[in-house]
């Protein structure tokens, strides 16, 4: 993904979905990020990051485990965490990096 570092070097959080297709918690934490963008609205971009088609992304970052979400802001790793995510943790942890 071409514009990916120039994103997540950006001065906006970046939250980054780390999935895979064929993985059943990838698709329920997919599920919640349209709700999660509803919430937060611009405080943060969402980019998802499918770890088979982008595997050097998902090495340089050293993701195991997907999901894995990761919130970057000016290249900065914020936070990072494996597994499903809801809506009110996720925008509390926004909220709170913001």
């Amino acid at each position: 993904m071409e514009n990916f570092e120039s994103i997540i070097n950006g001065n906006q959080l970046t939250l980054v979905d780390f999935f895979a297709t064929w993985c059943g918690p990838c698709k329920s934490q997919s599920a919640i990020l349209p709700e999660l963008k509803n919430e937060v609205g611009e405080m943060v971009k969402i980019l998802k990051i499918d770890v088979d088609k982008n595997s050097n992304l998902a090495s340089l970052y050293g993701v195991r485990s997907v999901p894995t979400l990761i919130i970057f802001k000016g290249g900065n790793v914020l936070w990072r965490e494996s597994g499903v995510h809801d809506v009110a943790t996720l925008k509390n942890i926004i909220e709170n990096l913001k």
